[in-house]
């Protein structure tokens, strides 16, 4: 594994970190500082593996060091977590949505029965 793709793996996780949690900065580590606490720990430990692996490949002889298969799978545990999220405001506004046309029909039904109930229907 090279570095480029290392550092690659950790651009696409800082990516994710601030299109689904919001966090603010630049680069993995910078991102796990200000918003890691919002993480599960498992994905949190993962993610800082990842950052280590990324700041390892800067330099050659400690690139040798890295574990590969350690490294994907902290990626793989990263992607799958924080892929799977919703995104911020569209989330937040599908779901008003959802909540607004609920009560609406609720309502509606609330109408239906008393018009029945008292002979209109």
């Amino acid at each position: 594994m090279s570095a480029v793709t290392i550092q690659q793996m950790a651009d696409r996780v800082a990516a994710l970190m601030g299109e689904r949690l919001g966090v603010r900065g630049t680069g993995l580590a910078e991102k796990l500082a200000r918003g890691g606490g919002r993480l599960p720990r498992r994905v949190r430990l993962a993610a800082e593996e990842l950052s280590q692996a990324e700041q390892m490949s800067q330099t050659p002889k400690l690139l040798l060091l890295i574990d590969e298969g350690r490294v994907a799978v902290a990626y793989d545990i990263c992607v799958r977590h924080l892929g799977g999220l919703r995104g911020g405001a569209l989330g937040a506004v599908t779901g008003a949505l959802g909540r607004v046309a609920a009560s609406l029909a609720l309502l509606a039904l609330l109408i239906a029965g008393l018009l029945a109930w008292r002979g209109y229907l």
